[in-house]
């Protein structure tokens, strides 16, 4: 299992636009073979959005990268968010 999450940190007013961008995020890779799951949350007291995708291994995620990025590949994220934080995750 290899779990891919962003933390999003949206600009006040930009949230709706960010959400729908990690929607197209999730749809695309909903595509891909390898992926288990795939989630939008929000952060009831922050306010961050944040990206859950679950695969089957970091390379089937590697391979989908192409398809994920053709997604979002016009989109504003410097206009829609303050910041964002990635991570891959690994079991131990």
């Amino acid at each position: 299992m290899f779990v891919h999450m962003s933390i999003h940190q949206p600009k006040a007013g930009k949230e709706e636009l960010l959400i729908a961008s990690m929607h197209r995020f999730g749809e695309a890779a909903k595509t891909q073979p390898g992926l288990q799951q795939v989630h939008t949350l929000r952060d009831a007291e922050s306010g961050a959005l944040i990206g859950l995708a679950i695969w089957d291994s970091k390379e089937a995620m590697i391979a989908a990268r192409p398809v994920l990025m053709e997604a979002t590949k016009d989109d504003d994220f410097e206009a829609w968010e303050d910041s964002v934080t990635g991570y891959r995750l690994e079991e131990v």
